[in-house]
């Protein structure tokens, strides 16, 4: 597709102008934008009453704590190794079953952290978690 104009120099354009076809594109992108968050695509229901307790989302978060000397804390709480156990027994009774987050100072003896993770183990805490923090030295 040649174009010749009047200057007397004969000068091919072969170039489209794609800045029309840009411009409808973007008002159409804005129009359906516009009209897709106005419709309401759910069906309107009107469900029945139920007895029925719903499920809860997310379950509770527990922290375990250990401080550089080897002490035990439980959502902030000292106590003993024994006490902690029993903390994560009753724990595993609960439906459903918290997260334990496990967060232990870094100058902490390893066989402190193995104590608890062996206690979660055997109380039948599935979800452990370690907390570390993300700054860098």
């Amino acid at each position: 597709m040649a174009f010749h104009l009047d200057d007397g120099e004969a000068q091919s354009l072969t170039e489209i102008n794609l800045v029309p076809l840009i411009d409808i594109m973007l008002v159409l992108m804005i129009i359906f934008l516009v009209t897709a968050t106005v419709m309401n695509p759910a069906v309107p229901l009107n469900l029945p009453a139920t007895g029925a307790s719903s499920v809860p989302s997310e379950p509770a978060v527990v922290s375990v704590s250990i401080n550089a000397s080897g002490q035990y804390f439980w959502n902030d709480q000292p106590l003993s190794l024994a006490q902690l156990d029993e903390k994560m027994t009753q724990a595993a009774k609960l439906t459903p079953q918290p997260s334990v987050q496990l967060r232990a100072d870094k100058s902490t003896d390893y066989d402190h952290v193995a104590q608890v993770i062996a206690g979660a183990s055997q109380a039948g805490l599935a979800n452990l978690a370690f907390v570390s923090d993300t700054r860098k030295n």
